[in-house]
């Protein structure tokens, strides 16, 4: 059974950076995709930024574009997501989620990914 971990999550400053990381353990052979959406309270789930596992190929949000950074570490099977910049509205639960099912091309979609980590609170500060 396959899990994610996300970690990094915290209190910042605006104009700081965080590092958010997940980590895919068990069965993870021929993921597709590997990315990260947040919610804040009272909205739906947004995307942010994902990585087609197999092309390296990076996909992000109009409003992350230029402050945030998604890298990976095949041999630990981890995405990173380096966010620097941050903004008060910024402000969200943030979640790993990956996808097995079909080659990944920046669909935005949250139903294009099949598992989700437990989210990691990042609280941005004015």
């Amino acid at each position: 059974q396959v899990q994610l971990v996300e970690s990094g999550g915290g209190l910042v400053q605006a104009g700081g950076s965080l590092r958010l990381s997940c980590a895919a353990s068990g069965r993870t052979a021929s993921m597709y995709a590997m990315g990260w959406f947040r919610q804040a309270p009272g909205k739906e789930r947004e995307f942010v930024a994902a990585l087609s596992w197999n092309r390296g190929t990076t996909y992000y949000s109009d409003s992350m574009k230029g402050r945030a950074t998604i890298s990976r570490d095949n041999a630990n099977n981890t995405a990173y997501l380096q966010m620097n910049g941050l903004k008060p509205e910024d402000t969200a639960v943030y979640y790993c989620a990956a996808d097995w099912s079909r080659p990944y091309y920046g669909n935005y979609d949250p139903r294009a990914f099949t598992l989700w980590g437990q989210g990691t609170q990042v609280t941005v500060s004015s």
